[in-house]
């Protein structure tokens, strides 16, 4: 292995908590739980049991990747705080993966692929990809709009993946859907090979979050 290979990859911006060390594409040690909360008391502990696990140091890492939404905003501070601590500790650079993006290429490998998030008050977190290509940027839609972006891509074969993908179902009768919670960490750790270092890496949160902080 060479140690500008080695990568750890974390997700806390939806329903679960993973950590995953990777060399390239390759899967070393991961681990996914459960969570709508808690993030902040798991991630620390899980990174350093993954590391562990692959018979890893920090110091050895070569990369560090965040998922850095759509999804839970505490969950992607959360995520993208620790990364960021692990990297400068490190010396390693820091890169992000879309979530959209992370969950459409956990859908399986070819042809037309949406991540979609539930982004709550009749609203979706989607975007769209023909195999790695976008065809859309990230947005926040109301879901009939959501399903007519959709539909104009034509009646081939097309998935729905993650949390919001039932949302979307009804109107479009001939997608597959894949109501996964959160990313798989396979189709992460593909995505994370090849993410471009940013040490201006900032969340993507696509709308205000409800909580108003008091006047």
């Amino acid at each position: 292995m060479t140690s500008g290979a080695l990568t750890l990859v974390i997700d806390t911006c939806l329903a679960a908590c993973q950590v995953a060390a990777t060399d390239g594409a390759r899967l070393l040690a991961s681990a996914s739980e459960p969570m709508e909360r808690g993030h902040q008391e798991r991630l620390a502990t899980m990174a350093a049991e993954v590391v562990a696990a692959a018979g890893l140091a920090f110091a050895e890492l070569g990369k560090v990747v965040a998922t850095i939404g759509p999804g839970s905003f505490t969950g992607m501070r959360v995520g993208l705080a620790f990364a960021r601590g692990v990297a400068m500790a490190s010396g390693a650079p820091l890169a992000g993966v879309g979530t959209l993006r992370a969950l459409a290429a956990s859908g399986g490998d070819g042809g037309v692929s949406a991540g979609v998030i539930d982004a709550r008050r009749g609203l979706v977190y989607m975007q769209a990809f023909d195999g790695d290509a976008p065809l859309m940027d990230p947005d926040v839609l109301p879901i009939g709009e959501a399903t007519l972006q959709l539909a104009r891509l034509g009646p081939g074969a097309l998935r729905l993946v993650g949390p919001g993908a039932g949302l979307l179902a009804h109107a479009l009768g001939h997608a597959i859907v894949d109501a996964r919670p959160a990313p798989d960490l396979a189709a992460l750790a593909r995505l994370a090979a090849t993410a471009a270092p940013d040490p201006a890496l900032r969340p993507l949160y696509l709308r205000a979050p409800d909580a108003k902080l008091p006047a």
